[in-house]
């Protein structure tokens, strides 16, 4: 994860939200009063998802239950 101070961030924010979003990185915002971390918006919607998902008993395990099934098993018509 990349660390910026709060002070360089605010300076060059245009750059650093173009670097979160092209980088699909997080960077660290330091600051006196505490930290914080810029991601770019699909990443977090990706990592909304997936806390949704796995939160729903069982998914996780048909999840990976269908990753392992070979696509020649699975069903041609829905």
């Amino acid at each position: 994860m990349k660390t910026i101070s709060a002070t360089a961030a605010r300076s060059d924010l245009y750059r650093v939200i173009d670097v979160a979003i092209s980088d699909h990185e997080p960077v660290q915002i330091t600051g006196k009063r505490g930290n914080a971390v810029l991601i770019a918006e699909s990443d977090w919607r990706a990592i909304q998802e997936t806390l949704l998902l796995v939160g729903i008993p069982g998914m996780r395990h048909s999840i990976l239950e269908g990753m392992a099934e070979s696509i020649d098993e699975c069903a041609r018509e829905i």
